[in-house]
């Protein structure tokens, strides 16, 4: 094969150093053409960009604030924003250069192409330095101000107790639905929300329908307009209201009513309060719900709440065999607790001593969980009074003496064991930090003479989360720290107090908070089937963790 030489190459000097190149348009090599052309002529080396520290977002220009985690593909999109005339270059690459995180800097290496003269492109590599400026987004400005607000959601429920708030505060913690509030407020029948977007609590609203049975109205209020744009400002405000009747409660529906929904009896026991109300006949474990709906176009009132509960004791139980889920159909003999005692003291009891000592007979729906010896909370039907005219036009054979709701745990609760477990509740009061805290939530903030009440409705929210594994599975409950046997746990020994944190007696009687009373006694054993929380029902609070030093 002959050999063919390859054509030569044609080379000229640089007009500028002198340096043999291939011939270009301009006759200079690629150092002299960098040096007598700068195409980043235009191109700021420096630039700012504008941080908000509360809401950790930067602003993306015109102005919208943006979540950008460090040396991201977000931030870096807001940083070549800021840079006026990359519109007449071409960008081939852009990337971040380490800086130190408190330094308040950001560098940005940038190649770039741009043809400058005929057929010739030259690229470059330059860094820009940005200037992390602090400041505040518009929303947390209005944070910021006090009565700045532009939407409200007022929750009410007319009833004597908080019970309902404090389960809805954890409904709202276990949703995430408190993350767009700006504040919490307590008032006397329940709670304001403030937003600071009118979507923001229309969302709210769209929750409370879901997991409470509720109706609402919406209003607003024109705060001032502008003719010229056709533009107003407006305040907007939700009022929800909140079925007046809660779980355990004896509710007497109108006939009316009562015969629509399946001809059930009309004296019920609420046994279930989602976003509707589940109502059960304990003689005959029928069960009806009333939805938010049917129950605003006949409203009714309960006839007694968990507050009117009297203590009986189970003298003997024996089930139908009738069943319906969790519920056994079982007639009972039931006497008044302690109505067969010797003692002197049963002398301050509030009954004469032929009513005490008297055995009633009822049917009730625990016949799976209760057995003689038991205590069981019910209504004292014989001796109450209720001025309802439902009630009154119920034939006497369809009213019973006795009406059983809950079985009781006495000997457990005299011994005032710490709970392993504790709630987390909402912070948005002044002074506060996070969203949210282990301390007491926003329902009894107000204090005054109602704080008693308030810890007393705390501590029967506690006892229905411990009986009540249903209502258990829709809140979050955290492990508590530290949860040892001293003094006031009843577990040591000796004397404890009335009241223990997260474990205190509902107030039986007229004694004062610091009078000692002798703790309960190994000879009183407690219930085998108390229902105890679960380690495996128990989330960890990772808010609280710190790493402690060796």
């Amino acid at each position: 094969m002959e050999f063919v030489p390859a054509p030569a190459v044609h080379r000229v000097l640089c007009a500028d150093c002198g340096t043999p190149i291939v011939p270009n348009s301009a006759n200079l090599c690629v150092a002299c053409l960098r040096n007598s052309v700068d195409i980043t002529e235009g191109i700021p080396k420096q630039a700012s960009v504008s941080y908000c520290r509360n809401c950790e977002r930067f602003l993306s220009p015109p102005s919208t604030w943006t979540i950008a985690r460090p040396e991201s593909q977000e931030l870096l999109a807001i940083c070549l924003k800021k840079l006026k005339g990359l519109n007449k270059v071409r960008l081939t690459e852009a990337h971040f250069i380490w800086t130190e995180p408190h330094s308040k800097r950001l560098r940005v290496s940038l190649t770039i192409q741009k043809e400058v003269l005929t057929n010739t492109i030259l690229e470059q590599v330059f860094e820009i330095e940005y200037l992390v400026q602090y400041g505040q987004c518009p929303d947390c400005t209005k944070l910021a101000a006090k009565n700045t607000w532009k939407a409200l959601v007022q929750v009410r429920q007319k009833v004597p107790h908080k019970r309902t708030f404090l389960f809805l505060e954890q409904l709202i913690l276990k949703h995430g639905a408190q993350k767009d509030t700006i504040s919490v407020k307590e008032v006397r029948d329940g709670l304001d929300f403030f937003y600071s977007q009118r979507s923001h609590a229309q969302k709210m609203v769209e929750f409370l329908n879901g997991v409470v049975p509720v109706r609402s109205k919406a209003s607003e209020q024109l705060l001032s307009t502008d003719t010229h744009t056709n533009t107003a400002n407006f305040k907007y405000t939700y009022s929800v209201e909140i079925i007046p009747i809660c779980k355990d409660d004896l509710v007497c529906i109108p006939p009316k009513l009562a015969r629509q929904l399946s001809n059930i009896s009309p004296l019920t026991i609420c046994v279930r309060v989602g976003n509707s109300l589940h109502l059960l006949d304990p003689a005959t474990l029928q069960i009806c719900e009333v939805t938010s709906p049917i129950y605003w176009r006949s409203p009714f009132e309960s006839l007694a709440s968990v507050t009117d509960l009297v203590e009986f004791t189970v003298l003997d139980v024996e089930p139908s065999g009738t069943t319906r889920g969790k519920y056994v159909l079982a007639d009972a003999q039931v006497a008044l607790s302690g109505a067969f005692r010797s003692h002197a003291d049963d002398a301050a009891m509030d009954y004469d001593t032929a009513m005490s000592s008297q055995i009633f007979h009822t049917r009730t729906h625990l016949g799976g969980i209760l057995q003689p010896g038991d205590t069981a909370m019910g209504y004292f039907l014989t001796n109450a009074n209720f001025n309802s005219d439902d009630f009154a036009a119920l034939p006497a054979h369809r009213v019973p003496d006795i009406v059983l709701v809950k079985k009781a745990y006495p000997n457990r609760r005299k011994k005032n064991k710490p709970r392993a477990w504790k709630l987390r509740s909402m912070a948005k009061e002044e002074g506060e930090e996070g969203e949210t805290g282990a301390g007491r939530g926003v329902v009894g903030r107000m204090g005054g003479r109602d704080q008693k009440k308030v810890d007393e409705d705390y501590e029967l929210f506690l006892r229905e989360l411990e009986e009540d594994e249903e209502m258990r599975g829709a809140v979050n409950l955290y492990r508590a720290k530290d949860v040892r046997p001293g003094a006031g746990s009843g577990l040591a020994g000796g004397k404890t107090r009335k009241k223990v944190q997260h474990a205190m007696d509902v107030d039986e009687g007229a004694m004062d908070e610091d009078v000692e009373v002798p703790a309960a006694t190994d000879e009183e054993e407690e219930e085998p089937d108390f229902p105890d929380v679960k380690l495996d029902e128990l989330l960890e609070d990772f808010d609280e963790m710190t790493l402690e030093e060796a």
